[in-house]
């Protein structure tokens, strides 16, 4: 429970105190239509409303998400805390020095560290004001609300297999690692070897990405893409995941048996969210989210919108082949058609090879890769692979022309936005790869947003937000209906970005008393199941 609340109304310079032993039905100051509640990092606060059975505010101004749209790029040096906020903008000594002797825990000094904060939020305005378009800003902080209230919902986690791992883990560990790696030889015991790996990479002929230091890049990241590239490397990458989610074992399950965290929104300089990996279910292992299971008498359901980069692209871009590619529903099949690579007729089930190399390169193009990185995923000469890129810019003109003039208006201007205002600096040195996908993933990220409120505001329990997926439960009476309600909503959120084109949504149901589960991990599920049994 929230220990107390300070607030400091503009317009009549009036100071609230309440404190948890005399908490209000409603919250002690103007909850008017016109009123703006003005917070940073709203979610927190708003967390608290839903703690305190409070009605959410209409309008919600975040200081936080301002700050990080004008300074995304260029990172402030004491970061993005309110902290790092306050001395960006000159506000710091006494601000400091009044919270710091504060710091004691009896309720008089948390008033009065809570006022100081409060006061430095009014003179943050204050010096931010002249720089925030506020009705979009407005729509960040509606999402701030709409992120407090996912939070609030949860993920329903299977508890006893939950608790059933985390005893056994010790005892399968070495029998996961020795089943799995029979196929790369790359672990001596529990200890992963960098150079047999790298012995592995080329005798696969795979070219793997570097630091600047020449060591290979071996983050989750990487790995992740990689493995998407190369199917070969998936049993690897889930390994190591769950090697370290399970060594770390932060998964935030609460009383109710529901996932919970901060979710972090605007993170990225995309504005994705970026939450903590090992305590966000689905920021581990894909295998780990078979513990997803809805209650009795309800049901999940995962919705995700299909090839959403590319259809993003096709849109802003308004490239005439790309767009039909999208309408096909397999774009990268399409892709091959377009180059004459396979018969108009051909399917996934008749050209695989071929599919998957034309597949290979609009992911390249989409990462940036080169010829050369190409030529070793596709395991083709440079030559061939060039021909690859060559028919992407013949086939997709329009596309690339767009591409160009982004790049061109970014430096000479300096910035890049999206249609709702989220904006990205230019710096030195620049990443032109970034530069050119920061449009289909940034404006990727505003309709995420916008059909995130819209469900949220619809009455839709949204139970985790995923990249460019919603997790949605429901009762099994009303889940179809929610699933189709929801459906609406991210058509309605990609139309109003995309000027009317439509995106595709795929959706994965779950229905109690099943478990739900991502393909690309239930062998490592079955796998770890095995030996779960055998530990009996």
């Amino acid at each position: 429970m929230p220990k107390c609340m300070v607030a400091y109304e503009l317009n009549t310079n009036r100071l609230v105190h309440t404190e948890y032993s005399s908490w209000p039905k409603e919250p002690p100051f103007s909850m008017a239509s016109n009123s703006i509640i003005i917070t940073y990092y709203a979610s927190a606060a708003m967390g608290c409303f839903k703690k305190l059975g409070w009605p959410m505010p209409e309008n919600i101004l975040d200081l936080y998400t301002e700050f990080r749209c004008l300074s995304n790029g260029n990172d402030p040096i004491s970061g993005y805390s309110f902290f790092g906020a306050l001395a960006a903008h000159g506000i710091t000594d006494t601000i400091t020095a009044q919270i710091c002797c504060t710091s004691s825990s009896n309720n008089q000094n948390i008033f009065k560290k809570t006022e100081a904060k409060v006061m430095a939020l009014a003179e943050l305005l204050s010096k931010m004001i002249s720089f925030i378009d506020l009705p979009r800003a407005l729509w960040r902080g509606k999402y701030m609300k709409t992120i407090a209230e996912i939070e609030w919902n949860g993920i329903p986690i299977d508890v006893e297999k939950h608790e059933l791992l985390k005893e056994n883990w010790d005892n399968i560990k070495i029998q996961l690692i020795d089943k799995v790696d029979e196929k790369y030889g790359v672990y001596d015991g529990t200890t992963f070897k960098q150079d047999r790996f790298e012995n592995w990479l080329k005798k696969n002929n795979i070219q793997w990405p570097r630091l600047s230091s020449g060591s290979l890049n071996l983050d989750g990241e990487t790995f992740r893409l990689m493995a998407l590239v190369h199917p070969k490397l998936a049993p690897l990458r889930e390994l190591r995941e769950t090697l370290s989610a399970l060594r770390t074992n932060k998964l935030a399950v609460g009383s109710d048996g529901r996932n919970r965290c901060d979710l972090v929104p605007f993170r990225s300089k995309t504005g994705r969210n970026q939450p903590s990996s090992s305590r966000f279910i689905f920021g581990l292992s894909t295998w780990y989210r078979s513990l997803i299971k809805p209650k009795e008498g309800y049901g999940l359901a995962y919705i995700d919108w299909e090839q959403q980069e590319f259809g993003i692209a096709a849109a802003l871009s308004q490239d005439e082949k790309m767009i039909e590619a999208y309408n096909t529903h397999d774009p990268y099949l399409a892709f091959a058609k377009q180059c004459g690579a396979v018969p108009l007729e051909a399917t996934k089930q008749t050209h695989p090879k071929e599919r998957e190399i034309y597949k290979t390169c609009v992911l390249a193009v989409q990462y940036g890769m080169g010829e050369q990185s190409l030529a070793k995923n596709i395991s083709r000469s440079v030559a061939e692979a060039q021909l690859l890129l060559e028919q992407h810019r013949a086939t997709y003109k329009k596309f690339w022309e767009w591409s160009n003039d982004s790049l061109d208006f970014a430096l000479l201007n300096g910035h890049l936005k999206t249609a709702l205002g989220w904006k990205i600096q230019v710096k030195e040195p620049v990443n032109e790869r970034s530069l050119r996908n920061f449009p289909m993933q940034a404006n990727g990220a505003e309709i995420f947003r916008l059909a995130c409120i819209l469900a949220t505001e619809g009455k839709i329990k949204i139970c985790a937000p995923v990249h460019d997926a919603l997790l949605i439960e429901a009762p099994l009476a009303k889940l179809k209906h929610d699933i189709e309600k929801t459906k609406e909503y991210m058509q309605q959120a990609g139309e109003k970005i995309l000027n009317g084109f439509k995106l595709r949504a795929d959706v994965k149901e779950t229905h109690y008393p099943d478990r739900y589960q991502d393909k690309r991990g239930i062998d490592m599920w079955n796998l770890i199941n095995q030996f779960l049994s055998k530990g009996k």
